[in-house]
């Protein structure tokens, strides 16, 4: 049997994520007068407080353990603090396309980074692979991007913009592998990401009142924020948690690169950003990287199980 059962319902789960978050900027592009830094701090703010209240039963009883690893919590609560700043002021100055694109293409990278220099797990042929097409799948979605005016008269902001995508791959990539690492010692996937998720509530949400004046300004403010909050975030981070029990960060990651296929697709179909054909052709490598992910390929780990040794898949 080629399909890995084992891992099925974690793939389904992350993807199901993949495919929320995916909307989150289509659904920013409807609230232009609310600053990205405010829209960012609100959704993933309220979603920790909701993930905390849900987990609020395990989370008493694991906190020491939690308390235990200081280092792990601290670092991935900064981590989620820091990313949804970066990734939405990434949309805003770069685009909705481009944004989403740097910030889930480089995640996959700097998750595999931290596996193999802090863990020192081997990376299969099968996650090079993979992470090959959907390199490749990425960097054609970035070309059939065609220009966008307002955006080419600040050229720094664009590129500033392409750097803050960065910033949030690598934050996105810290907090997941933290997760990851929480869950392998023991802690419950609910009380790993309430904690780290609480803790970057604390710091999120007292910057709204310097950013969040036109937060509930109109309906239609009020209704995306909300929605952001409570379906791409709360839901999106519920599935994207119970997925890391089954997957490595690595592998989770990667098939995260179903997100920036979406919001591609709405930032197309919605915002009536331009899209050439070329475009086209990345989704379909993405597509190919993830159905790798779904497989299992023991001719490509033959030389991981040889040394005896769990490969980053």
């Amino acid at each position: 049997m080629f399909w890995k059962n084992e891992t099925t319902t974690g793939v389904i789960a992350i993807s199901l994520a993949s495919f929320l978050w995916g909307t989150t900027g289509t659904a920013a592009s409807f609230t232009p007068n609310v600053s990205p830094l405010a829209t960012g701090a609100f959704a993933m703010g309220i979603a920790g407080l909701l993930l905390l209240f849900c987990a609020r039963i395990a989370l008493l009883e694991e906190i020491n353990k939690l308390a235990a690893r200081p280092k792990l919590l601290f670092s991935g609560a900064l981590s989620i603090a820091i990313y949804p700043l970066a990734f939405y002021t990434s949309m805003n100055w770069a685009g909705v396309a481009i944004g989403t694109v740097v910030s889930l293409a480089t995640a996959p990278f700097f998750s595999i980074l931290l596996e193999r220099l802090i863990n020192k797990r081997p990376i299969s042929l099968q996650w090079i692979i993979s992470f090959g097409f959907g390199a490749i799948g990425v960097l054609l979605l970035t070309l059939g991007k065609q220009p966008d005016m307002a955006l080419e008269t600040d050229i720094t902001l664009q590129y500033s913009g392409i750097i803050l995508g960065g910033v949030a791959g690598l934050t996105y990539a810290t907090y997941s592998w933290a997760a990851r690492q929480m869950i392998d010692s023991g802690i419950s996937s609910e009380s790993s990401m309430a904690g780290m998720f609480g803790i970057a509530a604390l710091i999120l949400l007292p910057t709204l009142f310097f950013t969040g004046d036109d937060l509930f300004a109109s309906t239609t403010n009020t209704v995306v924020v909300l929605y952001m909050a409570v379906i791409p975030m709360f839901t999106g981070y519920l599935l994207f948690s119970y997925g890391l029990q089954h997957l490595e960060a690595s592998r989770a990651t990667l098939i995260t690169l179903l997100e920036p296929v979406v919001a591609t697709f709405l930032a197309v179909i919605i915002v009536k950003e331009a899209f050439s054909a070329v475009g086209w052709f990345g989704m379909l490598f993405i597509a190919i990287c993830l159905m790798l992910q779904t497989l299992k390929l023991p001719v490509i780990s033959k030389a991981c199980q040889r040394e005896g040794k769990e490969c980053a898949s």
